[in-house]
């Protein structure tokens, strides 16, 4: 039997990340004490979970806007990282439903729906332009394998109400550093859909959606609304949870029944931060009607853990499918400072004697924690963020911008940071099919998460948490210990086949 272990470091002093593989052997049994109770990380082959099916990212109009200004065989090169073989072997893309922060303008594919309510100027000619042409090179690359995630940020401007922008919002997406209107609809700082336009807004969703497949773009699910409670300084909608299902339940699922798109489509409700799906989830699927047109329940990750969530929804809804739906770092790529709407951003007293390659490594530990975190609560799609920002941590359409785990240079370089290093790792562990089994892990330094991939490895990813060095006694079914170093700071995985 075979044993692959395979180290991602940093080196905080360089800024350089290191990846180490060796094959190891099994520990010879008869030399360890009749049970071995230190240090233990066990796998549990027997228990089995949830079917992980894959990682994906978004391709926005800006991500998409940088990978089209590079040659050609750079481009491609850039798309392997994600969807070739050798890279992350994506299986999903989430796109946006006109524009939203992460695109070059502010932008809806009929200009004003009033002057059309038929909605006959409809188009997708923006999309043409830098997004679809780029989208179709991934799948290309990825031989047909990718399911594609559509999202609205917000509807027509003109058949919304003005802005709801509230204290909390303004205090977490920096309302003062923006001029509000309070008096007249917008695409930004929320406000809602009138009622009277729930019907309209439906049959735009569905037309937005069969143009794409009419591209060839191959359009597998649909969230109702992104981040339906924030009224960002951005592209935003509020929906309560009894708007949002009304919507669904007597206006946008017709509209998909008509359209021979249901069941091909699969509704996902949410997508927003953890700490309050539960509520929102449950309030949504105690009306039975509504509850059996909804296929899964979408997450992103930046209000913190929050994986007992997860793993609650998993445990009262066996049956649907559980997705991270985004996430991104906070600040521009290697810059200590918060998102703000100023060029250099906000350096928060918690930042000051972050240095930028410390920033990049933070960014890699909390990647690395949340995907653990979320595989053990059930998780079984994972989509990251733009796929790549410029080193600004743009463009985008509004001041200020966040990292990723690629970052395209000035001078039109692609750099892969320690993040993109920790997140291949594990998605090479936990292969499109993998059967996640169970684990147990002695101590809070290290962190776990196993798996049975297609083939009848058995996979395990281990992140070490500690300032230290850390031994470890890795057990599968109780019979098989292995002596594994796992060096301070590091995401080690190993492959037992």
């Amino acid at each position: 039997m075979s044993i692959v272990k395979h180290t991602v470091s940093f080196d905080l002093s360089t800024g350089v990340t290191h990846e180490a593989t060796e094959r190891l052997s099994w520990t010879d049994e008869s030399t360890l004490p009749k049970a071995v109770e230190a240090n233990v990380v066990g796998l549990y082959p027997a228990h089995t979970f949830q079917t992980v099916e894959g990682w994906g990212c978004a391709m926005t109009e800006s991500a998409c806007w940088l990978l089209a200004r590079m040659a050609p065989a750079d481009r491609r090169a850039a798309l392997s990282r994600w969807f070739g073989p050798e890279g992350m072997n994506a299986r999903f893309i989430r796109m946006h439903i006109d524009s939203c922060d992460y695109a070059l303008s502010e932008y809806q594919s009929v200009a004003d729906p009033l002057a059309d309510p038929e909605l006959k100027t409809f188009n997708i000619d923006r999309d043409r332009r830098w997004t679809l042409p780029v989208v179709k090179e991934a799948i290309a690359m990825a031989g047909g394998n990718l399911r594609v995630l559509l999202s609205p940020w917000s509807p027509p401007w003109q058949w919304k109400t003005p802005p709801e922008f509230t204290r909390n919002d303004a205090a977490v997406y920096g309302g003062g550093q923006f001029e509000i209107d309070a008096t007249r609809p917008g695409r930004c700082f929320g406000g809602r859909l009138k009622p009277e336009y729930y019907g309209p807004w439906a049959k735009y969703l569905v037309k937005f959606i069969q143009a794409y497949l009419d591209e060839g773009i191959p359009v597998g699910m649909l969230s109702v609304q992104n981040e339906a409670s924030a009224a960002t300084a951005w592209d935003s909608c509020l929906w309560s949870g009894e708007e949002e299902r009304m919507f669904l339940k007597d206006h946008l699922y017709p509209e998909l029944e008509k359209a021979g798109l249901a069941g091909r489509i699969e509704v996902f409700i949410w997508d927003h931060n953890k700490e309050r799906a539960v509520e929102h989830i449950d309030a949504f699927m105690a009306d039975p009607e509504a509850a059996a047109k909804v296929s899964g329940f979408a997450w992103h990750w930046y209000s913190g853990d929050h994986f007992e969530a997860i793993e609650l929804l998993h445990r009262r809804y066996p049956d649907r499918i559980l997705m991270h739906s985004e996430s991104c770092p906070l600040h521009m790529p290697g810059k200590p400072v918060s998102m703000s709407a100023t060029e250099d951003g906000i350096l928060n007293k918690a930042d000051a004697d972050r240095t930028p390659w410390q920033c990049d490594y933070d960014d890699a530990m909390a990647y690395a924690h949340d995907v653990i975190g979320d595989l053990n609560g059930g998780m079984q799609r994972w989509i990251d963020w733009n796929m790549v920002v410029d080193r600004r941590g743009g463009p985008r359409r509004v001041p200020g911008g966040f990292a990723a785990p690629l970052v395209v240079e000035d001078d039109g370089r692609l750099t892969e940071t320690v993040s993109y290093a920790f997140l291949k790792a594990i998605a090479r562990a936990f292969r499109p099919g993998a059967v996640r089994i169970g684990k147990s892990v002695y101590g809070r330094n290290v962190e776990a998460a196993a798996c049975r991939n297609a083939d009848g490895t058995i996979a395990a990813v281990l992140l070490n948490r500690a300032g230290e060095d850390v031994s470890i006694n890795l057990r599968m079914s109780g019979k098989i210990v292995l002596d594994l170093n796992l060096p301070a700071g590091t995401l080690t995985t190993v492959e037992i086949g």
